[in-house]
């Protein structure tokens, strides 16, 4: 059933789409984007552009005016957008989705499950004017002249591709290049980490010691984890303002918040991992100065620590886990469709508790709307 969940507005949201180029009204608790309407209304568009952003509950019935017929209403039902929420500045901002449940303002969702509900590509483009999943991703987004707020809005609520595939970024040879198979991480990472253990060990000849040296670095991963989610994955409120900026965090994480359940772009391509990757093998070297097989040793705990991470993030999108993952797998898809400004690990909740970020959605209160 694509398009039955339907976002959350205040009214300084509502306010603001009074133009031409975005007009919305209300009726009641209802919004409705009559921008396609504009210039086909037949008293003018002026007309409508003066109640653009308001409620219309009163001029559609005013017989000065006159009243006006069904097939009004109707036009405005088939642009139904959203409602009004009472708590719209909060994470549990809620409306009702088409069934019944719940809604989270900032994504639009309800449930884990909405994740997978199929967009009607057309239809959402029409209604957010963000970008056409037909098309290639990528040059949309470059080209837009989007606002940030415009762009962080939009990319943090998800869609979800016809038939579970990835939608076009490039539409070009590269495109093969942006996509990644989950397996794809264990075979080209895990032999260069077996081989630097062995060379570590061999070098540093005392065992208990080089484990102790490699578990170090498995343990770091998971600090590392959070920090470069939260602060680089994450860093909304310092994102630059312009193309460069937007069309990078696209590309970094925006599109895995765009497009949470495409799953050859949940594991990091291994050319952007060597890039990332490349600053903590010369940290490993400047905290281990004394010796290389110590530094060799945590840098290879610390790539199976990743190794682990990317799997663990394919399988929460992707498979029926145990017990323990099943809590983090709700946990993480929780971070995707409910909050995605708390609940920053994947592998585990340790360093959310530390750092006051543990993910903890508030009972919901469901809008009655009219």
């Amino acid at each position: 059933m694509p398009g039955r969940i339907l976002p959350m507005f205040s009214l300084e949201e509502v306010e603001s789409h009074n133009s031409a180029k975005s007009c919305y009204v209300t009726i009641g608790s209802k919004v409705y984007d009559i921008t396609s309407f504009v210039d086909d209304h037949p008293g003018g568009g002026d007309l409508v552009l003066e109640y653009a952003g308001k409620d219309v509950t009163e001029i559609l019935r005013d017989p000065v005016s006159h009243t006006h017929s069904e097939s009004a209403y109707e036009i405005l039902e088939d642009n139904l957008v959203g409602f009004i929420g009472t708590e719209s500045n909060s994470k549990s901002a809620i409306g009702l989705a088409a069934n019944g449940e719940p809604v989270y303002a900032t994504t639009g969702m309800s449930t884990a499950e909405d994740l997978s509900v199929e967009t009607d590509a057309s239809q959402d483009y029409q209604k957010h004017k963000f970008l056409d999943l037909n098309k290639p991703l990528l040059m949309q987004l470059w080209n837009s002249g989007f606002s940030k707020e415009f762009y962080l809005e939009q990319v943090h609520r998800p869609r979800h591709y016809k038939g579970g595939e990835s939608a076009p970024l490039f539409g070009n040879f590269l495109e093969p290049l942006s996509k990644t198979a989950w397996y794809v991480v264990p075979i080209v990472w895990v032999p260069p980490v077996v081989y630097g253990t062995y060379l570590g060990v061999s070098g540093l000849g005392h065992a208990p010691a080089a484990a102790g040296y490699w578990m170090f670095g498995f343990f770091l991963w998971s600090l590392i984890e959070y920090l470069m989610h939260r602060f680089l994955f994450h860093l909304d409120k310092y994102l630059p303002d312009n193309r460069v900026g937007i069309t990078l965090h696209f590309l970094l994480h925006g599109i895995h918040h765009y497009l949470p359940m495409d799953k050859y772009r949940l594991v990091m391509p291994p050319s952007l991992f060597v890039i990332l990757a490349a600053p903590f093998w010369k940290l490993a070297h400047a905290v281990f100065f004394y010796n290389w097989y110590a530094a060799v040793l945590a840098y290879c705990g610390g790539v199976f620590g990743y190794i682990c991470y990317d799997l663990t993030h394919f399988f929460l999108h992707h498979r029926n886990l145990p017990s323990y993952y099943k809590g983090l797998k709700k946990y993480h898809l929780e971070h995707h469709f409910a909050d995605f400004d708390n609940g920053f690990g994947v592998t585990s909740r340790f360093w959310d508790r530390v750092f006051g970020t543990e993910l903890e959605l508030p009972p919901p209160k469901v809008l009655k709307t009219q």
